[in-house]
């Protein structure tokens, strides 16, 4: 069934043509009835396979039916969301969707001035995507109003609950509509999250779940390496630039370790830019615009951008760092693959990382595909790496961070 059949307002069939949307997901296929009848739904789906827009398409067209006017008399609905990053994505597709209709969306960040989203909020929103932090400072200070909701959404669900956002949850049901319509969507769940969101929802909740027996996508071929702790910058050094032209997405453990792999790879010739929560909100705004806009193919990153962040022409990501949680192997994998493109993530393994490689595989009930890598290739790769090491490298690293620590010190003054 294609889009142009679906009972929903010509704009947004419109919409859906010029971002070469033609027919549904499965995700979407299987959410957008149930969404559109007002019915509660917990949607568990891979990464990549358009959870967005399964919940993005129905909210709008119901919004823009029920309105006759763009004028705004509350907000309809709420969509929070784990990070910053998200909340914008997610704006992005909202945006988009919602077009020549008469709906009105905006996303809500913390990190930013919230004069100007305060002026937003008074203009009139039908469809807030937020971040918890904000959203509840706007709401104690009373320029939210909850009192005209009539959908609330969690997108990466099982991250919202896992953070601890679950009373902050039931505080806004609390104030909601005693009919209202929750949605839960996200590429994980765990049975002890899976409980306690079908605690939030009524007991006729839809279960949608696609592909429970692989989470990660068909269209992702993913693999692991075994490769020392010390030696990985030389690894990823040979396979960048065996990758040259191609985009990248490094994730690393911490915030310390994305400016210290991003060193080692300027070191030898290789640009990158990094993102992380040390980072403030028009920092990190700015490095997504770049990378996704192509000036620089090279990102390293911490999981602040492992969920719901889609950039579609992703060709590689590179575990350089094993993630602590299983399941945000999941959500790193996912930044290629995207759609219906093809993608490759590899990982990298030290032998103090292997009960972490154990526990991701178990979550994924199978084992990840081993690249071997013969004690020769092992040894050229060391060799052949153009990187200094030892004392000199030190020395210049020690130097590098002393001259960031200068620059902050006259940005002060």
């Amino acid at each position: 069934m294609k889009f142009e059949n679906y009972t929903i307002s010509e704009a947004i069939k419109q919409n859906l043509a010029q971002l070469g949307f033609r027919r549904p997901t499965d995700i979407q296929f299987k959410s957008i009835p149930s969404i559109m009848k007002g019915e509660d739904v917990l949607a568990i789906a891979q990464t990549g396979t358009g959870k967005t827009a399964a919940f993005a398409i129905p909210l709008i067209d119901r919004i823009h039916r029920e309105k006759s006017s763009k004028r705004v008399f509350g907000i309809k609905c709420i969509v929070l969301v784990p990070t910053r990053e998200l909340a914008m994505q997610i704006g992005e597709v909202f945006a988009g969707l919602a077009k020549h209709t008469r709906v009105k969306t905006f996303p809500l960040i913390g990190g930013v001035e919230q004069d100007e989203q305060i002026r937003k909020l008074q203009d009139g929103i039908d469809i807030l995507i937020a971040t918890p932090g904000r959203m509840f400072d706007l709401i104690h200070q009373g320029h939210i109003r909850l009192d005209r909701i009539e959908t609330l959404v969690l997108d990466e669900a099982d991250h919202m609950l896992d953070l601890g956002f679950i009373e902050d949850i039931k505080f806004v049901k609390r104030m909601l509509h005693k009919k209202h319509q929750t949605l839960f969507f996200s590429a994980t769940i765990n049975p002890e999250i899976k409980k306690l969101a079908f605690s939030q929802v009524k007991g006729t909740a839809i279960r949608i779940q696609i592909s429970p027996e692989d989470p990660v996508s068909a269209n992702v071929t993913h693999a692991v390496m075994f490769v020392e702790m010390d030696d990985k910058r030389f690894f990823l050094e040979r396979f960048l630039k065996e990758n040259q032209e191609s985009k990248v997405i490094v994730f690393v453990r911490t915030r310390i370790r994305a400016e210290r792999v991003a060193r080692a790879m300027e070191r030898v010739g290789l640009h990158s830019l990094t993102i992380h929560g040390e980072k403030d909100q028009a920092e990190r705004t700015s490095v997504m615009r770049k990378f996704k806009e192509g000036e620089c193919n090279l990102l390293i990153a911490t999981d602040v951008s492992a969920r719901g962040i889609d950039i579609p022409d992703v060709n590689y990501v590179i575990n350089y760092d094993l993630p602590e949680k299983a399941e945000n192997y999941v959500h790193r994998v996912g930044r290629t693959g995207r759609g219906d493109n093809k993608g490759i993530a590899l990982s990298f393994c030290s032998s103090d990382e292997k009960m972490r490689l154990q526990e991701i595989q178990q979550f994924l009930n199978k084992e990840i595909e081993v690249v071997k890598v013969g004690k020769k290739d092992y040894g050229l790769t060391l060799g052949a790496s153009s990187a200094k090491t030892g004392v000199e490298a030190l020395i210049e690293e020690h130097e590098a961070w002393l001259k960031t620590k200068r620059k902050k010190r006259k940005s002060r003054k």
